[in-house]
């Protein structure tokens, strides 16, 4: 079997001014979960269909994310809890393009996504008053913000030739606090389909519901959360957190009862 290196070697590539026509900042996302050792062969049958983004540090590229809540973890029980409306603060660090952003992500009422953000000099654990102010003019209302998970991983992103679509493929996910607690699901892969509008017809759907491997809510900021917070809530994150472990060929997470 040929390993995700040399699959990804046959791809034609993009680079990141020819993608920006499939930005797709509002858009419909659904994310699914592949084992690592199911990528050489779901690549393999999408060469055809997809060219993949290459930077100048090559393809693939390392992400850091700081993710914000306040200090009653709203942003986090809004979404286990399955409010419509949601949103989630981050700075992010694309490495491979030298770029940072303060982002805010949207869930929106008809189940997309929209993604607001301004450019930052670095990830920085403090919200400036303008970052403050981008924020709150973003969820609506004015509210006390402090850095509570650290994530770390590594992306392939593949755009479709003819449809606006993008899919990102991402791998060795790694959490961190600030108190130095880590934990990390490796041979998982985060797979998130990003389209204008959901419909018939993109390849990785179809290859993906053959494996099987339905649609799947995994949110790194939540499953983060879950991992570094023995305490916290989690009874909607369980059944997510037992299959990335078993598609990962991993031993099931420990929960308290």
């Amino acid at each position: 079997m040929a390993d995700i290196s040399s699959v990804i070697a046959r791809f034609a590539p993009i680079s990141l001014d020819e993608m920006e026509g499939v930005a797709l900042q509002s858009r419909m996302d659904t994310k699914y979960l592949v084992g690592e050792t199911e990528l050489p062969g779901l690549l393999g049958r999408l060469v055809a269909d997809y060219r993949l983004l290459e930077t100048e540090t090559g393809r693939g590229t390392l992400y850091r994310t700081l993710y914000y809540d306040t200090p009653e973890r709203r942003f986090y029980r809004d979404h286990h809890n399955g409010r419509t409306f949601r949103s989630k603060v981050r700075m992010r660090e694309y490495v491979g393009s030298g770029t940072c952003f303060l982002e805010v992500k949207q869930r929106t009422g008809r189940g997309g996504t929209r993604k607001r953000r301004v450019p930052v000099a670095a990830i920085g654990p403090v919200l400036s008053p303008a970052q403050a102010a981008f924020v709150a003019d973003a969820i609506g209302s004015h509210t006390e913000l402090q850095p509570v998970v650290r994530n770390e991983f590594f992306r392939y992103t593949l755009v479709h030739r003819t449809r606006k679509e993008r899919l990102t493929l991402d791998l060795r996910l790694q959490f961190s606090s600030g108190d130095g607690t880590g934990a990390s699901i490796p041979g998982l892969c985060v797979a998130e389909l990003k389209e204008a509008d959901i419909g018939h017809g993109s390849p990785f759907t179809a290859l993906v519901r053959a494996l099987p491997a339905p649609p799947s809510n995994f949110s790194k900021y939540c499953i983060g959360t879950v991992l570094l917070n023995p305490g916290v809530k989690y009874n909607n994150f369980k059944a997510v957190l037992l299959r990335a472990h078993k598609v990962a060929h991993l031993p099931a997470p420990t929960f308290p009862v």
